[in-house]
């Protein structure tokens, strides 16, 4: 096991205007497990490959531990990926697929079958030994991709949105399974998904990128709570950051020109030209008897149980078409309905219109 790191690290593809990656310094400590979150196109999945040599750096660094693997082959790197399509070998059984690299690397039938045995009980596999994979759900097939990694005992381990092509209450499931693996295992994993709630469930860090570029890695907690910039805002989250254009005025953010929020004065004064408002979901509030508020026409209810949220359309110049409420399940809220909403103070984040970084 070891840290990884990427030191400016850039991968720009022949013919391409700008990099597909650039600029890059994210370090991931001994037995970390990293997350690497954004839309598509973002870079994730190139950063990933650089990492396992399967996409050339074609400027700066990439080491792992003391050792700079930039221009290393694949195959010296000490790295087990897994990928989103499984890759398992058809007329293999399962116990043949996860002892495949061990065999080709010359390991004994004896400790290859002693290894086995230990990553299929871990898995939930011992069952299945005997089994070819056309034989095996989608759940039993990733298990299977994991154990072929696992069982070579690398240094690190890189999954590239290895649960993408499973359902819903799967998903769920194996991601849990995942995260507490590793944790068991204790190998340094960089993980990719375009999934931002699986991101934040099973990271202990999160890093967010967008155009190639590092926008921020933290914490799942913080980065919800501390977003640095619009971008991040908005993509953490579901439903996403509520984000209203507005300008400033005695203390206060002016949405539209009517609805006045408070915001601290401080921060608002190193807004270069007007602000952006950020509110999440549960951060707005239904006006009281003769309060003012943001007025809103309710255009969908979505009843989740134990929450509901509102997608209410506003009626004000200027603020978004369509903002997300989060309201009492059992409030009876009806389509059409006019509502005033209040964000609460405590409870908005700031940001620069210009540069979209935060500013409190």
């Amino acid at each position: 096991m070891a840290e990884v790191r990427w030191e400016q690290a850039e991968r720009r593809y022949p013919g391409a205007e700008t990099p597909a990656v650039r600029d890059l310094d994210l370090e991931v400590a001994d037995g970390e497990f990293l997350v690497l979150v954004g839309p598509s196109g973002c870079g994730k999945s190139t950063t990933l490959r650089m990492l396992a040599g399967l996409e050339e750096v074609t400027a700066g660094s990439i080491l792992i531990g003391d050792r700079d693997v930039t221009n290393l082959p694949a195959k010296e790197r000490d790295i087990a990926m897994v990928f989103q399509n499984y890759a398992l070998y058809p007329h293999m059984t399962v116990a043949a697929n996860m002892a495949f690299s061990l065999k080709i690397s010359g390991i004994g039938k004896d400790e290859r079958d002693r290894r086995v045995a230990e990553v299929a009980g871990l898995l939930h596999l011992s069952d299945y030994l005997d089994r070819l994979p056309k034989a095996l759900s989608g759940g039993q097939r990733q298990r299977v991709a994991m154990g072929r990694a696992i069982i070579r005992q690398p240094q690190v381990f890189c999954m590239d949105e290895p649960l993408s092509n499973l359902d819903a209450s799967l998903r769920v499931s194996t991601r849990t399974q995942i995260a507490a693996l590793q944790r068991r295992l204790g190998t340094t994993t960089i993980y990719v998904t375009h999934d931002q709630v699986e991101a934040m469930t099973m990271g202990d860090r999160v890093a967010v990128l967008k155009d190639g570029m590092l926008q921020q890695v933290d914490t799942p907690l913080r980065l919800y709570d501390r977003p640095t910039n619009v971008f991040v805002a908005g993509f953490i989250g579901s439903p996403a950051m509520n984000l209203l254009s507005a300008e400033v005025s005695d203390g206060h953010a002016v949405v539209g020109g009517a609805y006045r929020v408070a915001v601290e004065p401080g921060a608002a004064a190193k807004a270069l030209d007007g602000v952006v408002v950020g509110v999440r979901p549960q951060g707005w509030r239904l006006a009281r008897a003769g309060e003012d508020g943001l007025p809103a026409e309710v255009a969908v209810v979505e009843e989740l149980g134990s929450d509901a949220f509102l997608y209410a359309t506003t009626a004000v110049a200027g603020a978004p078409e369509q903002l997300v409420v989060r309201v009492d399940p059992r409030g009876g809220h009806q389509k059409g309905e006019r509502v005033q909403l209040v964000a609460d103070p405590a409870q908005v984040h700031l940001f620069d219109r210009v540069t979209g970084l935060r500013l409190n």
